[in-house]
């Protein structure tokens, strides 16, 4: 994947954090040299548990366009239960990245030209000591793993800055075994 601009769509469910992990990754992808970001977050009839999705743009130079992305290179998904509910893959790039947050085998899934990322992190997440359903920090480390764009380490820092005084050492621990525990696949 080219490193000069990339677009990221975050699906998940209101209350999971998917704009938290969106920002998350916006700022590290900052601090690593990335000038160019544009977190362009969706709002309406958002409620726990309804779908949401974020974009996240990122480039090594100024970003002029700020609206919602409709072809994404990489689609993060915090809920697998969403891809039977939409087409959340829509408009994804040939070759393109989906990341996703389920218990299910890498195997179980197949998008047309596609390369597949997979983690338990709802499970890894309740390991590392983060209550169920507290997925976002998680889904960053498997995000740093498939998509190899910015180091894990800034991660981690930005994840314990963002969580400072709410479970931060639970958060990067999620995220680290996350990293460790995504299996790649597809294409």
């Amino acid at each position: 994947m080219k490193n000069d601009n990339i677009e990221i769509r975050w699906h998940g469910r209101g209350g999971q954090g998917a704009i938290t992990a969106a920002k998350i990754v916006a700022k590290a992808m900052f601090a690593s040299g990335y000038t160019g970001v544009a977190m362009v977050p969706t709002f309406g009839t958002e409620r726990r548990g309804a779908p949401v999705f974020t974009s996240l743009k990122v480039s090594r130079e100024k970003i002029y366009d700020l609206s919602p992305s409709k072809r994404p290179d990489i689609v993060v998904v915090l809920d697998h239960l969403l891809l039977e509910e939409e087409d959340i893959t829509q408009g994804l790039k040939q070759g393109g990245l989906v990341i996703i947050n389920s218990p299910l085998a890498v195997r179980g899934y197949g998008f047309n030209g596609s390369r597949v990322a997979v983690a338990d992190v709802t499970d890894l997440s309740v390991k590392a000591g983060l209550p169920q359903g507290m997925v976002n920090s998680g889904i960053i480390g498997s995000f740093a793993r498939a998509a190899g764009l910015v180091e894990l380490d800034a991660l981690l820092k930005t994840i314990k800055d963002e969580f400072i005084g709410r479970r931060p050492g639970e958060n990067a621990c999620a995220a680290q075994l996350c990293f460790e525990n995504t299996i790649m696949g597809g294409l």
